[in-house]
């Protein structure tokens, strides 16, 4: 046996089947893609998440929730962790500028003090937002509140 003679088995090699070459072919008429329907159309791709016909997944579910892009978030202070970085870092005024010195809001960040727990610092309070209960208790205090 030569190199020029080798051939594969007999019926391991098939011819493809050439498809839309009219009726001669035995394909002809719908081409082997059955009758009417999105599959036998031309340009016929599955778009994604289609349940064929099926209402879809993200159609079932109930939409739920409401994201404001006007909402103001505020960082919270409360009245123990003011205490702590006032002992940390001996301040005698709470405001937006010293703490971004400190680099502990960005620039961007709104601040806003809560009555939480007790105020035992003697400072002054410069800040975009406070609760009611919490100007009570620093003015009780003898010290003043601005608001940006």
């Amino acid at each position: 046996m030569k190199l020029h003679e080798l051939r594969p088995a007999k019926g391991a090699v098939k011819k493809s089947k050439r498809i839309g070459r009219g009726q001669g072919s035995g394909k002809g008429g719908t081409a082997t893609r059955g009758h009417k329907g999105a599959k036998s159309r031309s340009g016929y791709s599955q778009k994604r998440g289609f349940e064929g016909g099926q209402i879809p997944l993200q159609r079932r579910l109930p939409k739920k929730g409401f994201k404001s892009f006007n909402a103001t978030t505020y960082e919270p202070f409360n009245f123990s962790k003011i205490n702590e970085l006032v002992e940390k870092y001996t301040l005698t005024e709470f405001s937006f500028e010293v703490l971004r010195d400190l680099k502990l809001v960005n620039k961007s960040t709104k601040i806003k003090v809560l009555a939480q727990g007790e105020l035992n610092a003697n400072v002054n309070f410069t800040v975009h937002a406070m609760s009611a209960k919490a100007k009570e208790v620093i003015e009780s205090k003898g010290n003043t509140v601005t608001l940006i």
